[in-house]
């Protein structure tokens, strides 16, 4: 993508979430049994607030009910969870799930479980990349990447903070690998983290595409592992982790839940009425603007398996790397 095209795509992305705050502030026409709220535990206009209300414009339309945002801040997603466990299961409270809320869980942090929740629909995914100097790196392939890894060359990673998605990717790549923990530099945010890799501050550094795209388009910076199983066309010469043979998953992702108490009937319309909204152009853009594709959106039954599989691997690795007892 040229420089041009993402600076377009930024004005455009802009344009939608500001549409998206202007569309989810009117009511919608309802079918008399209320609104729904949608629960999040980020504050208004930040990325998991936007999402929300990119997916609430046509799915209030598809379900002809009202819906609202319901932000609940604090202790990584707990306090979200802990206000959705209060909410009746009467199919009108979705919970927005995030990485982070399967961090905060596996640590502990709440006392809901994933046997009360009812996966709804995926939202959003954006993999884990394992990226490197490219001009200060022996690396000149994803192949030689791994090789390296696996021969144990000391290699300094970085990633945002500590007991995130980043330190726990480090961690468990690193243990796929047959290696201990690796030395972890943790930075206030992807876009320092981007610019430390420039630097040579770090070997290696745990981003999203989007943290670091224009030091990728500049050259500066090198993706050489996907940690999923769909490649990414803005990078063609990464590789991803199962087309090399590695059984690892990560991503940032955002999704939705309802109550498990929930007739299932009312659930498939829930996840009917996400899911067509999307799979509309409208949400597509969305995704497109963010540097992510159709395949994030993805159903309850699959959606379900990635909650399961993030709670469960994340609460291991958080105890083997200290960070919880």
């Amino acid at each position: 993508m040229k420089t041009t095209k993402l600076l377009a795509a930024v004005g455009s992305s802009v344009a939608i979430m500001a549409g998206a705050m202007m569309m989810t502030a009117t009511p919608a026409i309802s079918d008399g049994h209320g609104s729904i709220e949608v629960i999040t535990h980020a504050g208004a206009g930040g990325g998991t607030d936007v999402n929300a209300r990119m997916m609430m414009i046509r799915t209030r339309r598809a379900l002809k009910q009202d819906m609202v945002v319901v932000n609940k801040r604090g202790g990584g997603g707990a306090a979200a969870m802990n206000y959705f466990k209060t909410r009746p299961a009467d199919g009108n409270t979705i919970l927005m799930f995030t990485v982070g809320h399967a961090i905060s869980m596996a640590a502990g942090k709440t006392k809901l479980t994933l046997d009360e929740m009812a996966p709804l629909g995926r939202g959003t995914n954006d993999p884990q990349i394992l990226m490197v100097n490219c001009k200060k790196t022996k690396y000149k392939t994803p192949e030689e990447f791994v090789a390296g890894v696996k021969a144990g060359d000391k290699l300094t990673y970085g990633g945002t903070q500590s007991g995130t998605i980043d330190h726990i990717t480090v961690y468990l790549w690193a243990k796929m690998m047959g290696q201990p923990m690796p030395n972890y530099v943790p930075f206030g945010g992807g876009a320092e983290l981007a610019t430390q890799l420039v630097a040579g501050a770090v070997d290696v550094g745990t981003l999203n595409l989007s943290e670091a795209l224009s030091q990728v388009e500049a050259g500066d910076v090198c993706p050489m592992v996907i940690l999923d199983r769909n490649p990414m066309a803005p990078i063609p010469k990464a590789k991803t982790s199962i087309e090399m043979g590695i059984d690892l998953e990560l991503a940032t992702v955002r999704g939705y839940a309802t109550h498990a108490g929930v007739d299932k009937a009312r659930r498939d319309e829930l996840e009917a009425g996400m899911m067509k909204a999307m799979n509309h152009s409208l949400y597509q853009a969305y995704l497109a603007n963010s540097g992510l594709n159709e395949t994030s959106p993805m159903g309850a039954a699959e959606w379900g398996k990635q909650m399961k599989m993030m709670v469960n691997e994340f609460g291991p690795a958080l105890k083997e790397m200290g960070l919880v007892k």
